[in-house]
């Protein structure tokens, strides 16, 4: 422990209690030592006997000499202001997603991190995702062929809106589905297939009294001329395909979601027996007509992140996610909700 770097994360909701604070302590190397919360101080104790908890920003930035990283896992308004102020203190810093409320705002931190010679780098942690490694071993093998379309779903049934900041529609809160579940299923396609030169969406507000946007279908044309489709809705009370890749021999299709936050909260942790595994019934299938076979899905591993993180802080790698990417990722969400409203499609350029 001695040896270890010490870490700062600010915010005990359900991005630090459930993903940030359960995978630092998980990783040799790092421990969480300061964690701010104003409203989950019992629970942050008894989860981590061995971190300061403290009330807020002011007083975990008190302590910045006694750390070595922070992590900002606060309400998206608060994003840009606590990373620039970590970067202000000399820290390096993971941002949760959205990046920011803003593709310029994203930039602007970007721009801090380099001036100040800081790390800096977002939670993208879907990337790791059982499903989406799955599908990238998949496009790796060449057994599609040419790829032409990619669709991704990310579903849930929530029927009444929670009264959360998730929720609430003051564009400064960066609310709504697009920010929240787009900011994985864009990423994830940004990552496969590359830069966009098309946007087209429709963002809908379907529950009553709901503020922000609750279902979403988004088209993406990707300067290779692939075309990425993306859904995300609260209102979906059945099972869809997670993702449906269509290549010119054969077509991929996979159901199932990836099991690491629901291991989480039930108290799993990496390392432990059935981490990151799929029910085998979720795996995917690949071919042609009846002549379809299984696709094995692979073990997810979120782990990975902060094992990165901790080596680009010793200096023996690099950061596991370039921030400029997640500014890409806003730039094509800022597009999808102007293409949502306008009812146009939206031209970008590429970067």
């Amino acid at each position: 422990m001695a040896d270890d770097l010490r870490v700062g994360i600010l915010g005990y909701g359900i991005g630090g209690r459930v993903f940030h604070a359960p995978l630092v302590a998980a990783t040799p190397g790092l421990t969480p030592a300061v964690i701010t919360t104003s409203g989950n101080a019992a629970q942050a104790r008894t989860d981590h006997p061995g971190a300061a908890v403290v009330p807020d920003a002011d007083a975990l930035f008190a302590r910045a000499g006694d750390l070595d990283l922070v992590v900002v896992s606060t309400p998206n308004r608060t994003h840009v202001p606590l990373a620039l102020r970590a970067i202000e203190a000399g820290l390096p810093v993971v941002v949760d997603k959205p990046f920011a409320p803003t593709a310029a705002e994203a930039e602007q931190v970007v721009d801090a991190a380099k001036a100040a010679g800081v790390g800096l780098t977002v939670f993208q942690n879907r990337r790791l995702d059982s499903d989406f490694l799955t599908v990238r071993k998949v496009l790796d093998s060449g057994r599609l062929g040419e790829v032409f379309r990619f669709e991704s779903r990310y579903d849930r049934w929530v029927p009444k809106p929670k009264d959360n900041w998730r929720e609430f529609g003051d564009p400064a809160e960066a609310g709504g589905l697009l920010y929240d579940l787009g900011a994985h299923i864009v990423d994830q396609a940004l990552q496969l297939f590359g830069p966009v030169t098309r946007v087209y969406a429709e963002v809908d507000r379907r529950r009553a009294g709901v503020q922000v946007d609750d279902d979403v279908f988004v088209a993406l044309h990707h300067a290779n001329g692939v075309r990425s489709h993306l859904w995300a809705s609260a209102l979906a009370g059945t099972l869809n395909p997670r993702f449906r890749v269509l290549g010119e021999r054969a077509t991929f299709t996979k159901y199932g979601l990836d099991v690491q936050e629901p291991q989480i909260k039930a108290g799993m942790r990496p390392g432990d027996d059935g981490w990151g595994v799929e029910p085998a019934a979720d795996a995917g299938r690949i071919g042609v007509g009846s002549d379809v076979k299984t696709v094995p899905t692979e073990t997810g591993r979120y782990e990975q992140f902060y094992a990165e993180v901790r080596d680009a802080l010793r200096g023996e790698g690099e950061f596991p996610v370039d921030p400029a990417s997640s500014v890409e990722a806003l730039r094509v969400i800022e597009a999808a909700h102007r293409s949502g409203v306008e009812g146009t499609v939206v031209e970008l350029k590429t970067p």
